[in-house]
């Protein structure tokens, strides 16, 4: 099975079970929820993340989402080159089949958490 990730806060994570879904600031202001593949999701922690505690890791089978996938360029500056996976609605909670605490390391960047391949 294929997955894509993304990372949030605790707190945001938190309300999306309370609520049922998850929809951040991203789906109401860009039309859609980031998302990233394995081999992205340290690059994006890395430069957007840097110095942000207490975040998890959302493993997403994209199977499983009632929403669109899409596969497109990066916005907002992203760090490599490629397309990236955006989600064009809200998180079903159904879709997420794991989470993980994402703490940075001692000098502020990521790795990723024992049980998530890459």
């Amino acid at each position: 099975m294929s997955v894509i990730l993304h990372i949030l806060s605790r707190s945001a994570w938190q309300a999306a079970q309370a609520a049922g879904e998850y929809r951040p600031a991203s789906l109401a202001e860009e039309g859609f929820i980031h998302t990233s593949e394995i081999d992205q999701v340290l690059g994006v922690a890395n430069r957007f993340y840097a110095g942000q505690s207490d975040l998890v890791l959302l493993v997403i089978n994209p199977d499983q989402l009632t929403s669109d996938l899409r596969y497109e360029k990066p916005s907002g500056g992203a760090p490599a080159p490629g397309l990236f996976p955006h989600i064009y609605g809200p998180l079903n909670l159904e879709a997420v089949c794991g989470v993980f605490d994402f703490p940075m390391r001692e000098d502020g960047r990521f790795s990723l958490p024992a049980g998530i391949g890459g």
